[in-house]
Parts: structure tokens; sequence; C-alpha cells
């Protein structure tokens, strides 16, 4: 009976009540849904909501700064409201009159704020910091790696999302985070001492969830605070860091590793010329790294995105991330080792002479290897770097020490590659170092010959040399006898010894 009295007594009185205004009709209908669903959390709240805590009475709705307190005062019983935690495990009562009552009380705080026009007292930013702590920070359930079975089961699909069954409560709180943090009602240095480092680093443990929807919002969050604490940037760049090193070292399992570099790729962006110490620190020890796990394709172009944003700004390091990519290159992933060639060319593609020729000889190096993967599509990908204007200009003016390295490769390829496409593509390369510098090229291919007859006689000589052991073995004759004949020890590689003959007893 009581309930139907206030309700009524809600709508009468619902004029005086506004959130710093008593003029704004939405202030006034958002004042009376925050007693409504006051009357109707008693159902499912132990604590006893009075009359006088909720409705203002005469008295008090004829001055401003009761009504203020008021407004303040439903406020945070409103968030006192939204703190009740409920179970979303049981996906039957999925939707249960509580778990609508909150989710309906979160949505007339989110309106509540927005129509806010004062500044927000430290009780209300405290509030609000508890009610988000309560609702977000939580512990994900461990990761199901593999489907139990007699065999042990195969790993899970990576491309299936979960997703979290609470979401639809979630999402309003991540609003009303994200109106928090952007409001200019809120004062920075108040929010900052409840929102400290303890709140940051659980906020980024959150990236770890499974669910993309909430790994995006939290990266609109994470950008804001970054940009409005100032004094919370160095503690993130180091906590980030941390679940850097922790994913490439230890775990090689992170959810939001892509999100995490994508804010970074912003933040990277506004650092200032030239660069500290230990932004560049950041980059060799944190970035570069995170090319080495086998899941690098799932955040490789947000990697690819922040590590050009480096370059841009300190041209120098290009030679440092070459060195990263070629100290982290794949040897037996054949689909990692073409999105590093794809990188490669886009960081070559912005390196000055100077920074290129610190690492041409390592690179071209490991680019001949490429160009004899016997995987098709790697050796076509090496091949593609000669359509780069600007990565050809720089071997030509540098083609004494590359056009050596590469021109064996170039010969074997087109000698004996089993693919058409590569071999053709080999011959238009060939045609272009030929242009570029016909001397040099018939150079590099009397000396190729030679080595290769080289090759051959020693492979010959070694052949003949174990023919030989295993003659004499057939023979009956003495395989040590003839092991040591003059020879035979040098032209397999090996040093002989002659045999250790014992030492005397010692005479007392």
């Amino acid at each position: 009976m009581w309930k139907h009295i206030l309700v009524k007594l809600a709508w009468k009185s619902s004029k005086s009540i506004s959130v710093g205004s008593n003029s704004s009709p939405n202030n006034n209908n958002n004042a009376n849904a925050n007693a409504i669903c006051l009357d109707k959390s008693d159902k499912s709240n132990s604590k006893v909501i009075s009359p006088s805590s909720v409705l203002p009475t005469d008295t008090e709705s004829t001055s401003n700064y009761t009504q203020i307190m008021e407004s303040q005062q439903l406020f945070l019983k409103k968030l006192d409201l939204c703190c009740i935690t409920c179970d979303f495990s049981d996906r039957a009562k999925d939707y249960s009159e509580d778990k609508e009552f909150k989710r309906q009380a979160l949505i007339e705080v989110v309106e509540l704020l927005t129509s806010c026009n004062e500044q927000l007292t430290e009780p209300m930013i405290i509030a609000l910091c508890r009610m988000f702590s309560i609702n977000l920070f939580r512990v994900f359930p461990p990761k199901i790696r593999s489907k139990p079975g007699p065999t042990g089961g195969a790993e899970m699909e990576e491309d299936d999302p979960v997703f979290d069954p609470s979401w639809f409560h979630l999402q309003v709180v991540y609003d009303l985070l994200l109106k928090f943090v952007t409001s200019s009602l809120v004062d920075a240095k108040i929010a900052r001492k409840y929102m400290d480092n303890s709140f940051v680093s659980k906020l980024l443990d959150l990236f770890d969830s499974e669910d993309p929807r909430e790994r995006d919002c939290l990266k609109t969050i994470l950008h804001r605070i970054y940009g409005k604490f100032m004094s919370h940037r160095p503690f993130i760049r180091k906590e980030v860091s941390n679940i850097f090193y922790r994913f490439v070292f230890e775990t090689e399992r992170h959810n939001g590793i892509a999100e995490l570099l994508e804010v970074f790729g912003s933040v990277i962006s506004g650092f200032a010329k030239p660069l500290k110490e230990e932004h560049k620190v950041f980059l060799w020890k944190a970035l570069i790294p995170l090319h080495k796990p086998k899941v690098v394709g799932t955040y490789l172009p947000q990697l690819t995105y922040c590590v050009m944003q480096f370059i841009e700004k300190e041209p120098k390091l290009a030679s440092t991330v070459i060195r990263g990519l070629l100290k982290y290159w794949p040897v037996t992933n054949s689909q990692k080792e073409m999105m590093f060639l794809g990188e490669l060319e886009e960081v070559l593609e912005s390196t000055e002479m100077a920074e290129f020729q610190k690492c041409m000889v390592p690179l071209f190096r490991r680019l001949a290897q490429c160009l004899n993967s016997s995987h098709f599509q790697v050796a076509e990908r090496a091949l593609f770097l000669s359509n780069n204007d600007h990565l050809v200009n720089m071997i030509s003016q540098n083609r004494q020490v590359i056009l050596p390295l590469i021109y064996p490769a170039l010969e074997r390829n087109a000698r004996w590659h089993w693919n058409r496409s590569v071999l053709n593509v080999t011959m238009n390369v060939r045609k272009m170092f030929f242009e570029m510098d016909e001397n040099l090229l018939l150079a590099c291919e009397s000396s190729f010959i030679e080595e290769e007859e080289k090759k051959a006689a020693t492979e010959e000589r070694r052949r003949l040399i174990w023919e030989r052991l295993e003659n004499c073995t057939v023979d009956g004759t003495s395989t040590r006898s003839s092991a040591f004949s003059p020879g035979i020890g040098p032209e397999l590689g090996f040093v002989v010894l002659p045999p250790v003959t014992p030492a005397a007893p010692l005479v007392a």
C-alpha cells in the first residue's frame, strides 16, 4: 500500500527534483523515474529506503540548496542500487526482475549525469568509482585451450568470439564510465585520487576479455584516461609494457594485444621530438619482441603502425627496426615469413640511405634465403621487392655489395626452382641487374660458376672417400687402419689423430 502512495507522491512532487536545475523537464522526468525505480528495487534489495530519503517535502522544495542536496542523495541512492551484483551464470534467469531493475537504474544514472550542469561533488565521484569497480573488475574464467577427450582434443578456434552474458549491463556501465571520464563537470584533481594506479591496473587487466565488444569500449576509455590524467601516463606505459612482456615471454595468450596497440598508435603519434630514451627502450624491448609469437598475424597491422610512427618521428630508428625483424625472423612458418616481408617493405620505404647501409649485409643475406625458399609464395614475395622504386634506388647505389650476396640465389632459382611463376620473376630481376651493371653481373656469374665447380669437386671427393671406406668394410680389412691412410682424414673434414698408447705404470 505504501509503495503505491509513494509512487503517486513521486509523480506530484517530481517537478521539485532536479540535478543542478529546477527548470528542465528532462531532469524532472529523470527524478520521477528515479523515485519509481527506487520503489521497485525494494523487492530485490534488503536495504529499507525511507520515503524522506527519496521524496522531498514542501519545506525542502523552498530552498535551492536543499533541492541540490536532495538530488545528490537521490543520485547516491541510485548508485547504491547499481552496486548490487547479479548472477548471469544461469541463462534461464536472464530476464529476471532484479536484473531489469538494475539495468533501468544504470540507464537513469547515465541520463542524470548527461543532464547535470553542476560540478560533481567528491562524494558523487567516490560513489561512481566504487560502482565502476564493483561492476567491471572481475576475474575471467580460465581459458580452455583443448577439449577433453581420450586423445587430448584439439585447440579451440582462435576466431570464435565469446560473448559475455552480462554485456547488456556492462555496456551501460562502460557508457557511464566514458561519460564520467570525458565530462567537463568532473574535476580531474579529485577524480585521479580515486581513479588511481590500482584502478588503472585493474582496468588494463580487462583487456584480456574474450568479448570483442568489451575490448572495443576499453580501447576508447583508456585513450580518454591517458589524455585527461597526465600523471597516469608513465604508469600506463609501464603497465602496458609488462602486459607485452608476459605475453611474449610467458603465456603467448592475450585477447587485447591488438586493442592496446591501437591505443598506443595514437599515443606514439603524440610523442614530442626528439624522442625520449624511455620511448626508444619501449620500441626495442616491448614492440619489437611482439614479432616473436606465433599469433602475430592477429595484431600485425596495429604493430606495424606503431613501428612506423617511431620511424616517422626519428628516421634513425629504421636500422634498429630492421635488425629487430631479422632477429625474430621465422624459419619454419611460411605464412609468418610473408607477413614479415610485407612489413619489411613498408619499413624500407621510409628508410634513409645511411640507415640502409648499416644493415644491408645481414638483410640481403636473409632475403637470399627467402629467394630460395621452396614455398613459392615466400620466394615470389621476396622477388616482388624489386618493384619498389625506393628500394631499387638504394640497391643500385650499393650494388657492389648487394649483388654478390643475392646473385647466387637468383641463379639457383633460374636453374632449379620448381615453380614457373618464380622462375619468370627471377629472370626479370636478373634482367634488371644486367641493365643496372652488366660487368658486375658477369663477374658475379663467373664467381658463381667457379664456386659451383669447387663444390661439385668437393662432393665428388667426399663420395669417393666414403666409397673406399665401405669397400674396406665389405672386404673385411681393418677399417681403423684404412682410416689412417694419408689424405682420408682431411678430405672428410676432420683431423685424424694417431692411436694413443697406454702410459707406463708408475713404480714406487
